[in-house]
């Protein structure tokens, strides 16, 4: 099975005593480089692998002599079979991890017109497995549960995995940054949403500002350092100069609730010029908006906000999307279906690198400028088959604010 020089070089590791040379099972692990994949396994047909085979002592096995052509051809076949099953109206279909098995007692077979779902298993010898029909067990008990309380009159509900409530915090910071800055430059926007908090509130009106609460140091660094958070910061204090009287703005309200500064206030900005009214006015609504509010997708999707130019995929954003199916859509959008699904039976890991070689035009991957993911556009634009109440809010409102300029 080996060829003439990885015989050269077995030999030479045999005859070294300080060199251990593989036998057995480990030899042909040598040979294939980690990977022994017999062309049985494959789901693709063999005269498209037109790299070689190499065929055991006795003939009665072949092997690919070239396992990352395999799993090129491999993975698209999967990806193919997965779209076919989505097409014939299987609710969902699951690829697992790399190696990971399908336990059988972990779910309940399910039939697909109640919503039963397709798990897809890869074993790292190229062995794919599809398991047609099945829920986990507490997708079943969600379902029963409905069935129970009269709910039975269409297909069961699937129960998608929910968005992580790390990436979904950094989203919601990072949007609500975007969009405050756009009201920055759209003060007669600011000043209507000014008066609708005026209008629509219930009891006395208060102002607070938006406290940007983190989870975690990573999503408050990755805040503070982007351009976005910066630029308001520096609008902040100019607005603070305008007032004249930088005490008046308080880090915990606007006004602070002192009849006689609110007094003051208005004292001062009857003395300033409309385009300066109208920009302290935008500040504060900027500042007031509350993060992960109805509003903030409001704002971004009246006014087109473009988060290119203030935010880009950093550290803390690919750690935070986790889910394969997410990463391998997103894969999709920056690379091209091809690419995303060659490597769908991929770690998410792998795949999120290799968006960031697109990014950076790394390890032979065509540059890509200025990609935005879905999840930063307005209107929101999700992956896979994750929830998430950005997601929903944005679909329920994205109507009511046609396009503007």
């Amino acid at each position: 099975m080996a060829s003439k020089a990885q015989q050269k070089e077995w030999l030479a590791l045999f005859e070294d005593p300080e060199s251990y040379a593989a036998t057995g099972y480990q030899l042909k692990q040598w040979l294939f480089g980690g990977q022994s994949i017999a062309t049985k396994v494959a789901l693709f047909p063999l005269d498209q692998y037109r790299d070689p085979t190499v065929a055991d002592l006795f003939g009665e096995e072949a092997y690919f002599a070239d396992p990352a052509r395999f799993w090129d051809l491999q993975n698209q076949a999967i990806a193919a079979k997965r779209d076919a099953l989505r097409e014939a109206g299987w609710s969902e279909v699951v690829i697992l991890e790399p190696g990971q098995h399908f336990q059988s007692w972990e779910h309940v077979k399910t039939p697909k017109k109640k919503g039963g779902k397709v798990l897809i298993s890869v074993s790292h010898r190229g062995d794919v497995e599809f398991h047609e029909g099945w829920l986990s067990a507490k997708e079943a008990r969600r379902n029963a549960k409905r069935a129970a309380a009269g709910d039975s009159g269409g297909k069961a509900a699937t129960v998608h995995p929910p968005m992580s409530k790390g990436l979904q915090n950094y989203l919601e910071l990072h949007r609500h940054a975007v969009a405050r800055l756009a009201l920055l430059a759209h003060p007669g926007t600011a000043l209507r949403l000014l008066v609708a908090h005026a209008v629509a509130a219930s009891g006395h009106w208060q102002v607070k500002v938006e406290p940007q609460s983190a989870r975690g140091e990573a999503i408050s660094k990755s805040l503070a350092a982007r351009p976005a958070q910066q630029a308001f910061a520096t609008e902040r204090e100019a607005v603070l100069a305008i007032l004249d009287r930088p005490d008046y703005y308080h880090t915990v309200a606007w006004p602070s609730g002192d009849v006689y500064q609110t007094a003051a206030v208005f004292a001062r900005l009857l003395a300033l010029s409309d385009d300066d009214v109208l920009r302290v006015a935008a500040c504060v609504m900027a500042e007031t908006l509350a993060a992960g509010s109805p509003l903030v997708e409001a704002v971004g999707i009246h006014h087109r906000a473009d988060a290119r130019t203030h935010w880009q995929p950093d550290d803390a954003f690919f750690e935070l999307v986790r889910d394969r199916a997410t990463v391998n859509a997103m894969l999709a959008d920056i690379a091209g279906k091809a690419v995303a699904d060659g490597n769908v039976a991929e770690r998410a890991k792998t795949q999120k690198q290799i968006v960031r070689d697109h990014l950076a035009g790394a390890n032979g991957r065509t540059k890509v400028e200025s990609w935005l993911p879905g999840l930063m556009r307005f209107p929101f634009a999700a992956y896979g088959e994750q929830t998430s109440t950005i997601g929903e809010t944005a679909a329920s409102i994205v109507d009511l604010f046609p396009a503007t300029v």
